[in-house]
């Protein structure tokens, strides 16, 4: 009998020092813990950082365009009513109001655009000439690229339509 009480008061001291173990520790991370988490991440964005940031700069790309293409229909539609494209005095800004400059147009059915002219995706307006020098299709239309100057390599150069 002297054991089985020994035993069951050794359980129940055991199980007060348990107790005051636990309630005496705290839940939630140290700053080990909290500083690895932080070095993870630093690490995990200097490697996804620089792809990111590259497909900006392609998207920025298909974007102008995408929009030299819709600009170029406006255009061609213009053409189309008038029999000839804008002068370049008249700019891109024939295909939204009609233009008040000679030679006015014969039979302006416009808008050819639902809004006014858009900026490149750069906010740079685009270089309208006509007729062209560079194209075929009897006007230039260009996007100066990220610089805003004519030339350039990568994100600066220009994108012609």
């Amino acid at each position: 009998m002297m054991k089985e009480s020994t035993r069951r008061a050794r359980s129940a001291a055991s199980r007060a020092a348990g107790r005051i173990a636990r309630s005496g520790s705290r839940d939630g991370f140290t700053l080990i813990e909290i500083l690895v988490v932080i070095a993870v991440i630093a690490l995990l964005a200097a490697l996804v950082a620089p792809n990111v940031f590259q497909h900006v700069g392609t998207a920025r790309d298909a974007v102008a365009r995408s929009q030299i293409e819709m600009l170029s229909a406006a255009l061609d539609a213009y053409r189309l009513d008038n029999g000839r494209y804008p002068t370049t005095d008249q700019g891109l800004e024939a295909l939204f109001t009609e233009p008040s400059l000679e030679p006015r147009p014969t039979n302006w059915r416009g808008p050819y655009l639902r809004k006014q002219v858009p900026p490149d995706p750069w906010n740079h307006p685009f270089v309208y000439v006509s007729p062209g020098t560079l194209s075929t299709l009897g006007f230039d239309l260009i996007s100066l690229g990220a610089d805003g100057q004519v030339g350039g390599l990568g994100e600066d150069a220009d994108i012609t339509g």
